[in-house]
C-alpha cells in the first residue's frame, strides 16, 4: 500500500470520527487503568457494567486494594478471567501506594512493570489518559492492518513498529482509536462488512465481502 493511500484512509476515518476515543468508561488515569486491566481477553461492554458498580464503592489504589482480593471478586466476576484478574488490580493498586504515591506513572517501564499491565495497555494510558503517541496493538488493530494492507506483520509488535512508521504523523494520535472501532464495527473478524465500509475501495483485501441478501 502507498503513502497516498494510507492518508487517504485516515482522512475518512478522521472525517467520519474526529475525536475518537476509548469505549471503556473513565474519569481519571487510574480507572482507566483498572478497566484495560480487566478488558483483556473480555469486551468493554461487560468492563463497563462491572466498573459502574465498582467505582462508586472504591475508584482509588488505596480504596481497591482495602477490598483485598476476596472483596474485589464480587465486583468483577462477570467479567472472564476474574480471579487472575482480581489478584494483578490488587498487587497493582498495592505498588501504585508504596512506589508511586498511588498516582498512575507516565513512563512505559514503570507501567509495564504493573501486574497485569503488558505493553498493549501501557500504551492505551500513555495515548488516552496521557495524551502521548502510542498505537496498542490488539486483535482488532492486528486483523485490521493485515487484512487491509495498512500495516501487515507477523506478530503485534511488528505491526506496531510498521503503525508508528507509516500512519502520517498529523493522525498518528488517534490513529489507535480509529482502526480498532473500524475492526470492532466494520472490518470484522468472521466477515468484514465490505459493502459497508468508508475505505472499501482503496483497502488491499480483495476477496470483498458481497452486501447479504435479504431472504424471501
Amino acid at each position: 500500500m502507498n503513502p497516498e493511500k494510507r492518508r487517504e484512509i485516515f482522512r475518512r476515518f478522521q472525517a467520519a470520527n474526529p475525536h475518537p476515543t476509548t469505549e471503556l468508561e473513565y474519569t481519571t488515569p487510574f480507572e482507566l487503568l483498572i478497566a484495560v486491566i480487566l478488558s483483556a481477553q473480555a469486551t468493554d461492554v461487560s468492563v463497563n457494567k462491572a466498573m459502574r458498580k465498582l467505582f462508586p464503592v472504591a475508584n482509588t489504589p488505596q480504596q481497591i486494594h482495602a477490598l483485598g482480593v476476596d472483596g474485589l471478586i464480587p465486583h468483577i466476576q462477570t467479567i472472564g478471567l476474574y480471579r487472575t484478574k482480581a489478584k494483578n488490580v490488587i498487587e497493582t493498586c498495592r505498588l501504585l501506594v508504596e512506589r508511586h504515591g498511588g498516582e498512575v506513572p507516565r513512563t512505559r517501564e514503570e507501567l509495564e512493570a504493573l501486574p497485569g499491565v503488558g505493553r498493549k495497555t501501557a500504551n492505551v494510558i500513555l495515548n488516552t489518559a496521557f495524551g502521548e503517541i502510542a498505537i496498542a496493538v490488539d486483535t482488532h488493530i492486528f486483523r485490521v492492518s493485515n487484512r487491509t494492507g495498512i500495516a501487515p506483520g507477523k506478530n503485534v509488535e511488528e505491526v506496531e513498529r510498521k503503525l508508528m512508521k507509516v500512519v502520517p504523523p498529523e493522525y498518528r494520535m488517534d490513529a489507535h482509536h480509529w482502526l480498532i472501532l473500524h475492526g470492532r464495527y466494520t472490518c470484522t473478524a468472521r466477515s468484514p462488512q465490505c459493502w459497508n465500509c468508508m475505505i472499501a475501495d482503496i483497502c488491499d483485501y480483495r476477496p470483498k465481502t458481497p452486501r447479504p441478501t435479504k431472504a424471501v
